[in-house]
């Protein structure tokens, strides 16, 4: 028999996988701060600096992934210094593969973005609500963004594909005109 009160709560995907893969360490270290934030709460910040170093951006990219709004940080220091949270770093380096390893364009990363939001909140909604109908529904929202986010990668795999094919036609041209090249030597 299955629990109907914790159905939904771990079928909606989200990054958590990503924030539980190692990480590069930082040479000189987080450390503990209390920053002005939402929640008030001190914890583990980064400075600008830390994470630019540990993800290869700059700290022109980094304001202006927040400018915006691919970043919502959590908090800044009295002086109004921004602090990066371990969640934030993970999400920047999601962003940089999004951008750098499968070449999405900003919008394309803002909207996968806002996609894996939304799906946090209903898991997090779906953890907390023992209604399975009002699961359901949510589930149903959570299939959306996953399709949306799925055509998306299909509209990117398509253009490569094409690409590729491209490629391989203008390869099997040359071989032919080298070999017709090389019949003319002998």
């Amino acid at each position: 028999m299955i629990d109907a009160t914790n159905i939904g709560t771990n079928a909606v995907m989200d990054n958590q996988s990503a924030k539980q893969l190692p990480s590069q360490e930082l040479s000189s270290g987080a450390h503990e701060e209390t920053v002005t934030s939402s929640s008030e709460q001190p914890g583990v910040f980064y400075t600008i600096e830390q994470v630019a170093t540990r993800t290869g951006l700059t700290k022109r990219t980094l304001r202006y992934y927040e400018e915006v709004g691919l970043l919502k940080l959590t908090g800044r220091t009295e002086g109004n210094y921004r602090r990066y949270t371990e969640d934030e770093v993970q999400r920047i380096e999601h962003i940089k593969k999004l951008r750098d390893l499968l070449d999405f364009p900003l919008n394309d990363i803002r909207a996968i973005l806002q996609a894996d939001d939304e799906r946090e909140q209903i898991r997090e909604a779906n953890r907390q609500d023992p209604d399975v109908q009002r699961k359901l529904e949510r589930l149903e929202r959570a299939d959306e963004l996953l399709q949306k986010q799925l055509t998306i990668v299909e509209h990117k795999i398509h253009g490569l594909t094409q690409m590729h094919e491209q490629l391989q036609q203008r390869l099997e041209s040359h071989v032919a005109v080298k070999q017709a090249l090389k019949d003319l030597l002998s």
